[in-house]
């Protein structure tokens, strides 16, 4: 495609760089309206300055992806109400034998998490939680925000629902489930041990330091405010147990002694709640319980037959008190408070079983959503039937699960999809891939290396979204006229290089912002995650991880 016109480049060109601003410093001084407005007015800019036309910009939008990216959001909201997370976090402290060990079961969960849930997700429920338990074990908290970035961004890379890119990839390739698994899959595992073998020889000093050392705290667990508790939807509950209790404050909360108990049990009761100590108060204690205890009850006088013989007559006898008090405790019956506990006990256990059931029935959903994908059936579809299904099940208005999918993130690849397109419309991509494209085929080793590093500083200038976008189709065609293999390899390529790249900068991928954020932000036990901190460990991990997945996925 040739370039066009002097006007449609430069106005095109303006276009994109101001959607290009805005997605990577979404709070510019002089424009600070985040990533989702800035895509629309890249959007509205192409339409406006006559790139694109309305039309085209409409059939821009890729209304599969946006599909699948609405059902695996539904499907992740429910699987958090569902409590998976959470069985996620407690697996990362659950026996954990050390600072090593959890750094390392961070590494492994964040990356199958991220396989299935999408990075993002993932990174958004575990940052908090990971936080406290780098803080309850007194460990820095640095090493384990980036094996949870890191990590996520590279178990996201197994599966076409891992990430953004990915999902782009499957449905402009046509790629199968089952096949961009067996594909990735390999160089994921191999990639997440490099990347978690890094991190222990990059921190091995810090995650050495004894606690005493460090910090000189005790041994044992560590007491948590309050306020700290709750803070997030992971935090184990902890009880606060009563030590003491003041004597004189005893009448205040203490409950009315219940004339149906004995007296045995009144006067222990009585003596326990008081502390008395003395044997004299005791006896004290014991004389004025039955004068008050008699002065309630009536003697009963009863007429029962006293039958010596069968012409023997009645006779009248007086019940003492405690013969009348163990009648009472025989004859009485259930008193309401005891019928409301029961009933409240099973309504707790109706609701515990209905919970269960309902957990149960999410897990199976999901688990046959995947099981349809690997069977290679249409993936947004197959996605937005089971978040309708999820939906359905829940019997309750689907108003409150909805308010959580993030509109904001579809709307900006609406915007992104018409931008990108506008900006293909310039000619611009085509002119400056003509020139790399002869050194950057897939079928020598020096081919694949070249491309490897134009995705890869592509994706951390421009994002790698609208990366795939700008060269998927065009990296394909030219795997294309070499085999129809090495098509599905190119692809598979830019899916890995595309989403590794992510870990090079902080500014490289969304997850690693929410990362940032989500650590700056978490009350009690904030941390701030920067952009050089990041970078000194980024560069060499994302070097060495994605020349070991480039080779397995060649070899695939």
């Amino acid at each position: 495609m040739a370039l066009a016109g002097t006007s449609k480049v430069v106005l095109g060109c303006i276009a994109f760089g101001i959607f290009w601003v805005m997605a990577v410093f979404p709070t510019v001084p002089f424009m600070p309206v985040g990533r989702t407005a800035g895509s629309l007015l890249g959007a509205m800019l192409m339409v406006l300055f006559r790139v694109i036309s309305p039309e085209d910009a409409y059939a821009a939008i890729d209304l599969p992806i946006i599909g699948l990216l609405f059902g695996t959001m539904v499907v992740s909201i429910f699987l958090e109400r569902a409590d998976m997370f959470k069985y996620l976090g407690n697996l990362l402290s659950w026996k954990s034998r050390g600072s090593k060990d959890l750094l390392f079961r961070v590494c492994i969960v964040s990356a199958f998490a991220s396989a299935l849930f999408t990075n993002d997700t993932c990174c958004v429920v575990l940052t908090e939680f990971i936080l406290k338990v780098a803080r309850q074990n007194n460990l820095p908290p640095q090493p384990f925000l980036l094996a949870l970035a890191t990590s996520s961004n590279i178990g996201s890379a197994a599966t076409p629902i891992g990430n953004p890119q990915n999902l782009v990839i499957a449905v402009e390739s046509g790629i199968s489930f089952g096949q961009f698994l067996l594909g990735v899959f390999p160089a994921m595992i191999v990639g997440v041990l490099t990347n978690a073998a890094i991190l222990l020889l990059y921190f091995w000093k810090y995650l050495s330091v004894e606690k005493d050392q460090e910090g000189g705290q005790p041994e044992g667990p560590e007491v948590v405010a309050d306020d700290e508790v709750t803070s997030h939807r992971f935090t184990p509950a902890r009880m606060s147990h009563v030590s003491s209790l003041n004597p004189d404050d005893v009448d205040c909360i203490s409950e009315p002694i219940i004339r149906s108990n004995s007296i045995s049990t009144s006067v222990n009761e009585n003596l326990r709640s008081r502390s008395i100590n003395s044997e004299a108060d005791i006896q004290l204690a014991i004389k004025s319980l039955r004068a008050s205890s008699m002065s309630h009850e009536m003697v009963d006088v009863s007429t029962v037959p006293d039958r010596r013989d069968e012409g023997a007559s009645s006779r009248k006898f007086t019940r003492t008190a405690s013969q009348q008090r163990s009648v009472i405790i025989e004859d009485l019956p259930p008193s309401p408070e005891t019928n409301g506990e029961k009933e409240k006990e099973a309504e707790v256990e109706e609701k515990r079983w209905k919970i269960l059931v309902w957990k149960t029935a999410v897990y199976l959903i999901t688990l046959g959503m995947l099981i349809a994908l690997l069977m290679g059936l249409n993936m947004s579809w197959t996605a937005i039937t089971a978040a309708l299904v999820l939906l359905a099940l829940d019997f309750t208005d689907a108003q409150a699960c909805l308010e959580k999918v993030s509109y904001s993130l579809l709307i900006f690849f609406c915007g992104m999809f018409i931008t990108v397109d506008g900006f293909n419309k310039t000619g611009i991509p085509n002119t400056l891939w003509e020139l790399v494209e002869p050194y950057s085929r897939i079928d020598s080793a020096k081919g694949v290396a070249l491309l490897a590093v134009v995705i890869l500083i592509l994706s951390n200038v421009a994002s790698n979204v609208p990366t795939v976008l700008l060269l998927g189709t065009r990296v394909a065609a030219s795997a294309a006229a070499i085999s129809h293999d090495s098509e599905r390899k190119a692809w598979l390529i830019l899916a890995w290089v595309s989403t590794v790249a992510g870990n090079l900068t902080l500014l490289g991928s969304a997850a690693n912002l929410i990362v940032c954020e989500q650590a700056r932000r978490a009350q009690f036990f904030g941390y701030n995650l920067t952009f050089w901190s990041h970078l000194r460990f980024g560069v060499p991990s994302t070097i060495v991880v994605t020349a070991i997945g480039l080779l397995i996925v060649i070899s695939y």
